[in-house]
């Protein structure tokens, strides 16, 4: 009847599609199957789940090496995590005993010089206006909170590497927190006394923070102006002595002489540190006493003001406040002045027209917040780790292409006589590492 409406012709087609349909559905039923006893019936065996272990192994074989590589360790990657957490218990700190870096010493000066005869073979000087200086620097115990940071720690120290090599100065990196009490600023403090005791045979110590850079690979420090001082700051007297100004001096690059009178400045300044409610306490003395300071906790470097004007007859004369180069150098009115430097100066001047130092104040490269964007602040020191590193690559032949950019260029072709290159900064064979021999 069905045919007789439609046509043989036209029944025969629809008859031959059913069976088509029967035998595609067969083998979709046999293809499911196979999956099923290959890769699991899924959670409770739900269809549901069924397509979603399928889809993912299908797949499977389209992810990248890397991305399967990262997948597989990230349960080991949270367990190293948790290894990295400090468990230790804090140290509380007795109220009710006072505050010292350490014993009582006094005799300074005649223990080292004792030490100093004793050992002839480790001078306080190389040369008689080239005292034997130790660079210190650091940064804390755990990773930084914002993981770029650890990398511009690694061009930080890298910079202070290449300036210390080529001036004949040795170097201290700290990774630990000696004193619990002294964190943050005040961390030096203990670090600097532990240093100048263990090593008599150091005439001058140099600190200089974490997130500040040599800018200025040439300059050498005019040691022969310090011969009647026992500590170096980059400041001002004015600002410091008449206008009382927080920001009179700067204590994130100075150079401390060893002896008896650095222990006892030392044993001057560090009773504001220990935190908690004697540096708070401290903090609000200083913002009342110090010209424009914001109110927070107490900071070394207000310390170091208020110690300066409050006590100048004891220290004032044997304190040299810098200004005649950057020992510290504010990267905010510099960084984007080097292209003008480059044109304008060379190398070796010390001061604005090509500083020595470039401090990045207030960035906090380790940290997730400081008082300036963090995208700002790393684009400005890649500037200046470039403009120093230049100044090593260009010996070598290279520079980098840009002060923003990592690659570097050629700038000098290699030759069959590479003696003959000049050393224009004088930075290969500086004079006072050449060893002198008598006969």
């Amino acid at each position: 009847m069905l045919e007789c409406c439609i046509g043989a012709r036209r029944m025969r087609q629809i008859q031959r599609a059913l069976r088509h349909g029967k035998v595609t559905l067969l083998c979709l039923f046999i293809t499911v199957l196979v999956l099923r006893g290959t890769i699991g019936a899924g959670k409770f065996g739900t269809p549901e789940q069924d397509f979603n272990e399928i889809r993912s192994h299908l797949s499977f074989s389209k992810r990248s090496q890397p991305h399967r590589v990262l997948v597989e360790a990230k349960p080991d990657s949270e367990k190293l995590q948790s290894l990295l957490i400090d468990n230790e218990p804090e140290e509380i700190p007795d109220p009710n005993k006072p505050y010292s870096l350490g014993p009582k010493i006094s005799d300074w000066d005649s223990q080292r010089a004792q030490w100093l005869e004793e050992n002839p073979s480790f001078p306080n000087f190389i040369t008689p206006n080239k005292p034997r200086v130790l660079l210190v620097t650091g940064s804390a115990p755990k990773a930084c909170e914002n993981p770029v940071g650890d990398h511009y720690l690694l061009k930080s120290i890298k910079n202070k590497i290449d300036y210390c090599r080529l001036h004949g100065i040795e170097i201290f990196y700290n990774m630990a927190l000696l004193d619990a009490e002294m964190a943050g600023f005040w961390a030096k403090l203990p670090l600097i006394r532990k240093l100048l005791l263990t090593h008599p045979e150091v005439e001058f110590l140099w600190w200089m923070d974490s997130d500040a850079m040599f800018t200025d690979m040439a300059f050498e420090v005019p040691w022969e102006r310090y011969k009647d001082h026992n500590l170096v700051m980059h400041g001002w007297n004015e600002m410091v002595y008449d206008q009382k100004n927080w920001i009179g001096l700067n204590t994130g690059s100075f150079l401390l002489r060893n002896g008896q009178w650095a222990l006892d400045l030392l044993d001057a300044w560090a009773p504001m540190g220990p935190k908690g409610k004697i540096r708070m306490d401290a903090g609000k003395l200083l913002t009342r006493t110090l010209r424009g300071r914001p109110e927070f906790e107490a900071d070394d470097q207000s310390a170091m003001v208020y110690l300066l004007i409050t006590q100048r007859e004891k220290w004032g004369d044997k304190v040299y406040l810098e200004s005649a180069y950057y020992l510290h150098g504010y990267w905010g009115i510099l960084v984007d002045r080097y292209e003008e430097m480059i044109e304008n100066y060379h190398p070796g001047l010390g001061d604005h027209r090509w500083p020595l130092v470039t401090h990045f104040v207030g960035c906090k490269p380790c940290g997730k917040f400081g008082d300036y964007s963090v995208e700002k602040c790393l684009k400005q020191m890649d500037r200046a780790f470039n403009f120093g590193d230049n100044q090593i690559l260009q010996m070598y032949g290279f520079m980098h292409k840009s002060l923003s950019s990592r690659a570097v260029r050629r700038i000098r072709n290699d030759t069959s006589d590479p003696l003959e290159v000049k050393d224009e900064l004088g930075l290969l064979h500086p004079e006072f590492k050449s060893v002198k021999v008598s006969f």
